[in-house]
């Protein structure tokens, strides 16, 4: 099972741009697809992007499609979420997500701490 630690989070104003990056360990990455997730006070945990094992197929919410971009590097075993344009709503915990799969559901099995991301307006 593949360990996931993010980091980046921090709190940035409306406009700004944040990168959150998460790195893995102890597994094969190139078998996982990956994903980003992320929960704000009071809501359900919701998908935000994901990306096939390959690297291709980026994938992303409505709310977030155009301003954020999911890439993945297999050097470093890493998966970056470039944010830009961001806005209050999206003030959340961000969490990095796994699946040895070719394309992350909406239910993976592996999971990072998260990292909270704060957007003021």
């Amino acid at each position: 099972q593949v360990q996931l630690v993010e980091s980046g989070g921090r709190l940035v104003q409306a406009g700004d741009s944040l990168r959150l990056s998460c790195a893995a360990s102890g597994g094969t990455f190139g078998s996982y697809a990956m994903g980003w997730f992320r929960q704000a006070p009071g809501k359900e945990r919701e998908f935000v992007a994901g990306i096939s094992w390959r690297g291709d197929l980026p994938s992303y919410a409505d709310s977030v499609k155009g301003r954020f971009t999911i890439t993945r590097d297999s050097a470093k075993d890493t998966v970056y979420l470039q944010m830009n344009s961001l806005k209050p709503e999206d003030t959340a915990v961000y969490y990095c997500a796994a699946e040895r799969i070719a394309i992350i559901s909406t239910t993976p099995d592996c999971w990072g701490q998260g990292t909270q991301v704060t957007v003021s307006s």
